[in-house]
């Protein structure tokens, strides 16, 4: 079990690679550590986060995937109808883009924490772009 350590604006939380379920986007999102970004509030989901990654192609197919993170589990979608993109789900998601239902590949979980996702969704809604560290 690989455990992540993630500070995203004023919060601190730890999280499990899902190496069983998801091994191959476990990996590649190992390969990414240290990875620094900002986290920003979803569009269309619901009560999510994400980090848009644009048109950038990590070669992944779907494993594990899902419209419906319960919270505190990130997807990561390996992009297609929409962009590619790392999402957090603090409260009820239904992932989806402009373009309609999407599935992600659920790779991490949080295990630490998790009292403050909520906290963390609604500061990002309200105040803006929170800083986000991923560190292993």
């Amino acid at each position: 079990m690989t455990t992540i350590r993630i500070t995203a604006g004023p919060y601190r939380f730890e999280a499990v690679l899902e190496h069983e379920a998801a091994p191959k986007t476990a990996a590649l999102f190992l390969k990414l550590l240290p990875y620094r970004e900002r986290i920003i509030h979803v569009r269309w989901s619901g009560e999510g986060c994400w980090i848009p990654l644009g048109d950038r192609d990590f070669g992944l197919t779907f494993e594990n995937a899902t419209c419906y993170p319960a919270p505190g589990q990130f997807l990561f979608y390996p992009g297609g109808y929409s962009e590619t993109e790392l999402l957090l789900a603090y409260g009820s998601v239904n992932f989806a883009s402009k373009l309609g239902q999407l599935a992600g590949n659920h790779f991490m979980t949080i295990s630490k924490g998790a009292e403050n996702l909520a906290a963390l969704g609604k500061k990002t809604l309200w105040e803006g772009a929170q800083d986000i560290l991923f560190e292993a």
